[in-house]
Order: structure tokens, then sequence, then C-alpha cells
């Protein structure tokens, strides 16, 4: 479990005076979600309790992640019905998931893992992650519609 930290910054903007944005993530701190800092034009919110689950089908996705110069966090956000202010609804570590959300509109940000999480991570991939081999694709032979090559000239 994580808990996700979201940062609003008052901007000078024609359409928003803020802007919600994913500040970090830190091991589960427990509790309700509270204010964190507050002073003018600034904000931090921490939302504690929210499930980073690795699953088998996405390995080669966290295998992607922990391989990079920057292994993440990529938080879903949705907006709550009553306030209108973004809440993290979904947390996953894999590249190839965060993307399949992005593809499917919903609002994604990314933010570095923490030490320990990483750690864990490329444990689990180490444990559980295997390349399907490559496979040579043989060149397509020069068969034409009909299934075989026909000289010019030959019927």
């Amino acid at each position: 479990m994580l808990s996700v930290i979201l940062e609003r910054v008052t901007v000078e903007s024609r359409w928003e005076d803020h802007r919600w944005t994913v500040a970090g993530v830190v091991p589960d701190v427990g509790g309700d979600a509270r204010d964190i800092v507050m002073h003018e034009g600034f904000l931090q919110r921490m939302f504690p309790g929210v499930l980073v689950t690795l699953y088998r089908d996405e390995a080669e996705g966290y295998y992607l992640n922990v391989g990079s110069d920057d292994p993440s966090v990529f938080i879903s956000l949705r907006n709550d019905e009553t306030t209108g202010d973004p809440v993290p609804f979904l947390a996953t570590l894999s590249y190839n998931e965060a993307a399949r959300w992005m593809d499917s509109a919903e609002r994604v940000e990314r933010v570095s893992a923490y030490p320990e999480l990483t750690a864990w991570m490329g444990e689990w991939v180490e444990a559980n992650y295997r390349p399907e081999p490559k496979v040579r694709q043989r060149p397509k032979s020069f068969k034409g519609k009909e299934g075989r090559f026909r000289k010019q000239g030959q019927s």
C-alpha cells in the first residue's frame, strides 16, 4: 500500500485559479485523507491506503519500469463528485497498464518510486519475469495471388 500526496498550487490563468498534481508517493501511513501542508496559495493533501498489486500478466511492464533510469509509480486520478478535487483512483507500476489507462482517456500522472518500492518491484521481476524468446521470421516466399510464382508468358 502507498500514500499518495497531491499538491494544489495557485496559478494565474484565464481558465483556472489552481492546479492539482501528484507530488509524490510514500509508504502507507494509514488513516484518512488529510491536509499535511497548508499556506496561502499552496496545499498538500495525503491519501493513504492506495493499493499496488503486481500481476503476472503485467510482468513485462514492471520489467520496463524497473529497468528505466527513473522507476515510477503511475497514479490514475478522478474527480471527487462532491468537491470536484482530484483523488487517487488506482496506482500501478506497469508501463503497459498505465499506457492503456491513458489510451482510455484516464488522467494519469507519473512520480518517482521510492527506493524500497523499486527494490520490491525489482525482486518480483527477477523472480517472475521471463522474456519470451525472439522467434526468427522466415522471409515470405515469392508466391503470387494463386499461391505460386508464374513466369511471364507461361500459363
